[in-house]
């Protein structure tokens, strides 16, 4: 029997600017539940960003959306999409063999067919099926603005930096931001209805995020993305959607959708977190107080003395009807209790908050580098590093620092120069991890990548992965909380020397804050590559810029 799926409403026609209609949708796997009973309205011109903690379905969402989930994944519900959907994932879906200008060029073929179609289909109007034929065709190209398509590919390359980049040069050789700049020329070439992105500012610099917001301002059909970057969401969404609301939601009524940026929100999801608490604390509160009512005996209702010989029969009458006024109590108390039971909401579950050092106590010089290069990808005259040093690194797409990164951690050797790191213990949170033994629990990666070391911390203790994560295999956990397991084993030896390459990319916003809070009071020796701009807009410590080679 095949997997039911969600209903899907795909117009062949375009006939103006749709909506994006969600209805209940669900997606389970064999194992878990991720989605349950989601409801999203999209309406053109408006810019939704998905927010919530790691694993609770953003990405999912969105490839449910576009239809883009594995066969394995169970999915209910109805979509209905617009006819013209583009969905820009982490990872953007083009070949490593494939050329700069292969890809320009595919994104710009189907909007030169349609110019090519309503020259041609322009011979046979008068006819009823050549009318209708060249107004669906004329339909198509107008919505896409066809004839000024070349034009703004060159734009896009242009002012994403693509257009210093050789047209031959092959995807595979690009550094994630530039293929991430790639995927952004050809969706502003096309310029979709109906636009899903999923972190599309990770591994970008500011440039290109300048273009791409100024780019998401101006769209007037759909979008919607699921970003941690919390300046985006402040200066792109006019609404936000949190998939992790809690029972109250976000209006107090269970519902989950907020009109503003992150800033605004902020205050108002810790504000739903308190009504929640206060809520549950009250409810459980009533519901112990009818529990008891359900057990008050004769005693609480007659406190006489014994009844003397000559007054038993009156005393008699009189307890019947206590005992008629116990029954009515109990039972109008079990109604109440069975109400107040049905009606309560969940348990607040403890929020996780990240209670681990960044990197341990070294001393002396960590770092001395002179004259460093990694031929076609950094060039660095000089860098000193001592214990208890926070550096910045910062630059443009394409200037090296995962690669001077890899350098510093001894994956990488020098073509040239030369570099000596003297801290004791090295460890590197690398910006794309690769799960290796993928079928393997969060918990026994974690235990084999600690064993040896003198007292690690437990999993559970450094508030990076919830419990109920932990038997999960590493290849079913979101991109988010393989990086918070990656965090894990990096600061589980307490390195003197702790490399970071954009620590906040996929991570939650809660959890980016506490970071750019431990980093700040770290006792060790920390650099750290990164183009979030709202942790750089707060860094106080020394930044070094790289320059493109």
């Amino acid at each position: 029997m095949p997997a039911p799926s969600a209903t899907r409403n795909t117009p062949t026609a375009r006939a103006g600017l749709a909506p994006l209609v969600v209805t209940g949708l669900a997606v389970t796997y064999p194992d878990r539940t991720v989605l349950g009973g989601v409801d999203l309205l999209a309406q053109p011109g408006r810019r939704i960003g998905l927010v919530g903690e790691n694993g609770v379905g953003k990405s999912t969402l969105l490839r449910a959306v576009a239809g883009r989930l594995p066969d394995q994944a169970r999915v209910s519900g109805s979509v209905s999409v617009p006819d013209d959907l583009v969905l820009l994932g982490q990872e953007p879906p083009f070949r490593d063999r494939a050329t700069i200008a292969e890809v320009l060029a595919l994104a710009l073929a189907p909007l030169r067919t349609a110019v090519a179609d309503v020259e041609r289909l322009a011979g046979s109007v008068g006819t009823a099926e050549g009318d209708e034929a060249y107004e669906r065709a004329l339909e198509l190209a107008l919505a896409h603005d066809a004839w000024d398509a070349d034009r703004r590919a060159g734009l896009a390359a242009d002012r994403l930096g693509l257009a210093d980049l050789a047209p031959g040069r092959l995807v595979g050789t690009l550094s994630g931001g530039q293929r991430t700049r790639l995927a952004l020329a050809t969706i502003m070439t096309t310029r979709p209805s109906c636009l899903l992105l999923d972190e599309p500012t990770n591994h970008l610099d500011d440039d290109a995020v300048e273009v791409l917001t100024d780019f998401l301002r101006d769209l007037s059909g759909v979008v919607v993305l699921a970003s941690h970057d919390r300046v985006l969401l402040d200066d792109v969404c006019t609404d936000l959607v949190d998939l992790d609301a809690g029972d109250l939601g976000t209006d107090g009524s269970g519902g989950r959708r907020f009109g503003g940026g992150w800033s605004a929100y902020e205050a108002a999801r810790a504000d739903s977190r308190r009504r929640w608490e206060e809520t549950y604390a009250a409810q459980q509160e009533e519901i112990g107080r009818l529990r008891a009512a359900t057990r008050i005996g004769t005693d609480a209702i007659a406190h006489d003395r014994p009844p003397s010989d000559s007054d038993k029969f009156i005393y008699f009458g009189k307890g019947q009807k206590v005992a008629k006024a116990l029954s009515r109590r109990k039972k109008d108390a079990r109604r109440r209790l069975e109400v107040a039971e049905r009606e309560q909401v969940r348990k607040p579950p403890a929020p996780l908050v990240f209670r681990g050092d960044l990197a341990g106590h070294g001393t002396g010089r960590l770092v001395q580098a002179r004259a460093v290069e990694v031929e076609g990808r950094v060039r660095l005259d000089r860098l000193d590093l001592d214990a208890g040093d926070h550096l910045l690194l910062t630059g443009p797409n394409g200037s090296g620092k995962s690669t001077l990164l890899g350098v510093l951690a001894g994956r990488l050797a020098p073509t040239a120069g030369s570099v000596q790191v003297s801290a004791r213990s090295v460890r590197e949170l690398a910006q794309d991890p690769e799960a290796t033994h993928p079928s393997r629990s969060a918990l026994e990666t974690y235990d084999r990548a600690v064993r040896g070391l003198a007292d690690p911390p437990r999993l559970r203790d450094l508030g990076l992965l919830h419990p109920r994560e932990h038997r999960t295999p590493v290849g079913s956990l979101s991109v988010g909380q393989r990086r918070r397991l990656g965090l894990a084993v990096a600061i589980a030896a307490a390195p003197d020397l702790l490399l970071l390459d954009e620590p906040t990319n996929h991570v939650s916003l809660a959890l980016a804050g506490e970071l750019e809070e431990a980093l700040a009071s770290s006792p060790g020796g920390v650099v750290l590559a990164s183009h979030d701009r709202w942790l750089r807009r707060r860094w106080e410590g020394p930044e070094l810029r790289l320059d493109p080679w």
